[in-house]
């Protein structure tokens, strides 16, 4: 049975590959994953804030806007409250690369492109893989329009793959006006993979204190159905890798991803709730599935059930969203 996949160009042992979170903080945690079949290893992201700190830039985004709410100076971190600096950023990524036998792959979260090139060549030298550009960015100002917010994405990318050669992934969020379109342009300025899509973490209201409170819920299954539907409008169009991401959870949804074209599936809150050892029983269960439903590789399977290739390609469109409504009963 052969699992294997190639994804930004890296030839993996199987389509699975942990995304970045506090599981990849520990050197004890990511040999843990590479011993329970991870194919690869998203890094904890070195964020932009980090390095304005190191540029004595911080002052710039904690104050800009907080004229009329103070408040808001209270959700920027203290610099020793972040896991690892710069430099110990970059020395963790030196360390996993001389333990594991994997792809290591680094991450920069941010939005501007101060500092990302010098850090991107920095991971480059301390031995990652690949680069997972992670701009997180909800664009709130009235006055700033969608071509603006595409630039931001674009610019940083070039930039960037302009100060490295290994190869980089834009991972990007569900909020653009044309998708498909955009991500054409991100493939065409010469993204190396696309990972789809970034959850923007809401923040709830504490009726009580009257205050604007952080909120972390894990992904569900059910989240998976927005990156499974771009990746099956995209396989064939673009030449970048596609990685789904957000509500990975057994081997279906592995497997639904390889059939709508992706190259991997990322996983996270799974293992956060049920151990790493879950990618094994995943990767066992994946096999077996194989081998009942007669397939030896996962290439036979991929894109197999993308928009190109299902019967009715208007399933991934409007016409599936009327059929939905069309078919709910009352009771």
């Amino acid at each position: 049975m052969d699992l294997s996949t190639k994804y930004l160009g890296l030839k993996l042992k199987n389509p699975i590959v942990p995304s970045s979170s506090p599981l990849s903080k520990e050197l004890d945690t990511l040999k843990s994953l590479e011993d329970a079949g991870a194919s690869a290893v998203v890094l904890h992201s070195l964020f932009e804030e980090q390095i304005t700190y190191e540029e004595q830039e911080y002052n710039y985004f904690t104050t800009y806007g907080t004229e009329s709410y103070a408040e808001a100076l209270t959700y920027f971190p203290k610099q020793n409250e972040y896991y690892l600096g710069p430099e110990e950023c970059l020395e963790h990524i030196q360390k996993a690369k001389k333990s594991l036998g994997i792809p290591v792959i680094g991450s920069l979260n941010g939005v501007s492109s101060s500092g990302w090139t010098k850090y991107a060549k920095q991971i480059e030298e301390a031995g990652a893989d690949a680069i997972e550009l992670n701009v997180y960015y909800l664009a709130t100002d009235i006055d700033t329009d969608s071509k603006k917010i595409e630039e931001i994405y674009l610019n940083n990318l070039k930039e960037v793959k302009s100060a490295v050669k290994i190869p980089v992934a834009m991972k990007l969020s569900p909020y653009f006006s044309a998708t498909a379109n955009f991500c054409k342009k991100l493939d065409d300025a010469g993204a190396d993979g696309l990972v789809l899509f970034n959850r923007f973490y809401q923040p709830d209201l504490d009726i009580e204190s009257l205050e604007v409170v952080p909120d972390l819920s894990l992904s569900t299954n059910w989240e998976l159905r927005l990156p499974l539907r771009w990746i099956a409008i995209l396989f064939g169009k673009i030449k970048a890798s596609l990685a789904a991401t957000s509500g990975v959870q057994n081997h279906n949804d592995v497997i639904k991803v390889l059939m709508v074209g992706g190259d991997v599936a990322m996983i996270c809150s799974e293992l956060l709730r049920n151990g790493v050892s879950r990618i094994t029983e995943i990767l066992e269960n994946m096999k077996k599935w194989m081998e009942d439903h007669e397939y030896d590789s996962i290439e036979t399977m991929k894109g197999s059930m993308s928009q190109k290739s299902v019967a009715d390609p208007a399933a991934f469109a409007r016409a599936n969203y009327m059929k939905i409504l069309n078919s709910y009963k009352i009771r």
